[in-house]
């Protein structure tokens, strides 16, 4: 006879109390516990997909490789993050915002991959709602299956019935299970749910994209360890109010965390951005103060960035330090290091930072270029526009070496600057042949040199 109890769960980390308590002693949040019923048997009855393929243990050679071969997506960006394509068999987590675009580029995909038979479920919106929103998108693409479904054994039974080549669930927050007492989205719902679709998906190497929910917090709702089992766990980043979005990959078990795909949010759905240093880099500031243009890399990507500062006297006591875009610690560093090493006064100054295009960059290598943006603000003389920077900046003062410099100077050759400022320890690279100049500094005051020596 089964057995039921009712047991407490913070719907934070998933740690379990047999009563109610306020603080959890596991992640120390505070009013996160849920009462549940958990009903135990003798015989255990979750979710089975069957015998396994492997019954007996092999060694590397014996493994074989033909189910694991990529396969592209037919979206350039998406690829690129995910380390050149979709593998089968693999659980692909994409989280972000409410509004920032997830279920957008989910049905992108599917639209898009022309090559396999697609199962789109769907439980947050109507078919009506899926057929709506895909009017507005490009593609079209008469092998993909939709349906709206939240219990986990019908989109068991379905993935059966069908066998998809991608299977797409919108969102994993939505689906339940009959053999969990709780609601769709508790800890234990969204645990049992995963390990269902996860046992399928390897048992029949189906591809699958489950779409989550944030917490007010940034991270993705539900226990922690839906993080630790899927295969890679992709963000979908930007400002609502700004048209460019950011994928990243904070996990991935079968390519690199460190690209970044970028796409553009357009009444046609995203478009894909395969040279943002065209759109992040406005040629119309020529003559204004406060700007310099900064060469970046992410991942293997070398993209020009616009970075914008504005250095006024404070009006109140108390000076104010804003930056978007930028890690706000790492630019105080920055003007400490101005005013110890360089010895320019801005402790009474406001300052305010912004990297145009509304994106996040984490590449040390701006800070040559967020020194340069603040001194053109303070003295009101303009950076020429034909020249772009590379260097991060030590405690010291010096100019540190920056990796992957040639592609930094590809890129701005390529975008036609006449000029680039490295640092002076980068070598082992052949500079004759760039036909861009390139200007080695040592520090920064070598640097300010360099670029106001003629305003």
């Amino acid at each position: 006879m089964p057995k039921a109890k009712t047991i407490y769960v913070c719907q934070s980390c998933g740690v379990t109390s047999p009563k109610w308590i306020g603080h959890c002693p596991s992640c120390g949040e505070w009013n996160t516990y849920v009462e549940e019923i958990e009903v135990t048997t003798s015989k255990s009855k979750r979710l089975s997909s069957g015998p396994s393929v492997l019954d007996k243990p092999l060694t590397l050679p014996e493994i074989p490789l033909g189910k694991t071969n990529r396969f592209s997506t037919g979206n350039d960006e998406f690829d690129r993050v995910l380390g050149g394509g979709l593998v089968p068999g693999s659980i692909v987590l994409l989280g972000g915002e409410p509004g920032i675009g997830k279920s957008t580029l989910a049905l992108q995909v599917a639209l898009a991959l022309k090559t396999k038979n697609v199962l789109y479920i769907s439980g947050e919106e109507s078919l009506e709602q899926i057929k709506l929103r895909s009017t507005r998108l490009v593609n079209g693409n008469d092998q993909c299956l939709f349906l709206c479904e939240t219990s986990l054994e019908n989109i068991l039974a379905q993935i059966d019935r069908v066998t998809p080549g991608l299977l797409i669930i919108d969102s994993i927050q939505t689906v339940n299970t009959e053999m969990i007492e709780s609601s769709a989205g508790s800890v234990s719902q969204i645990r049992e749910c995963t390990a269902g679709i996860m046992k399928k998906a390897k048992a029949m190497s189906v591809p699958v994209i489950l779409i989550g929910h944030i917490t007010k917090e940034g991270s993705i709702a539900g226990p922690k360890v839906l993080e630790h089992v899927v295969d890679t766990v992709l963000q979908f980043e930007g400002d609502r109010n700004f048209m460019y979005r950011i994928l990243r990959a904070s996990k991935n078990r079968f390519g690199s965390t460190s690209e970044m795909g970028i796409f553009e949010m357009r009444q046609d759905g995203l478009r894909q951005v395969s040279n943002p240093s065209e759109l992040l880099v406005n040629s119309e500031h020529q003559g204004l103060s406060g700007t310099t243009i900064a060469a970046a890399i992410e991942g293997v990507r070398p993209f020009l960035i616009e970075v914008q500062a504005l250095v006024s006297s404070a009006a109140y006591g108390n000076p104010q330090r804003s930056a978007t875009g930028f890690d706000l610690r790492r630019l105080n560093m920055l003007l400490a290091v101005l005013e110890k090493r360089a010895g320019f006064k801005l402790v009474t100054k406001d300052v305010f930072l912004n990297i145009a295009g509304g994106i996040k960059v984490t590449d040390p290598a701006i800070d040559l270029a967020v020194i340069c943006s603040v001194l053109s603000s303070n003295f009101d003389k303009a950076v020429n526009m034909n020249v772009c920077v590379a260097g991060e900046v030590g405690l010291t003062g010096e100019v540190r070496p920056v990796s992957r410099v040639e592609q930094r100077i590809a890129e701005a050759e390529k975008l036609g600057f006449s000029r680039i400022v490295v640092p002076y320890a980068n070598k082992g690279f052949d500079a004759g042949k760039y036909k861009i100049e390139i200007v080695r500094v040592k520090n920064v005051s070598e640097t300010l040199r360099s670029l106001f020596k003629n305003n």
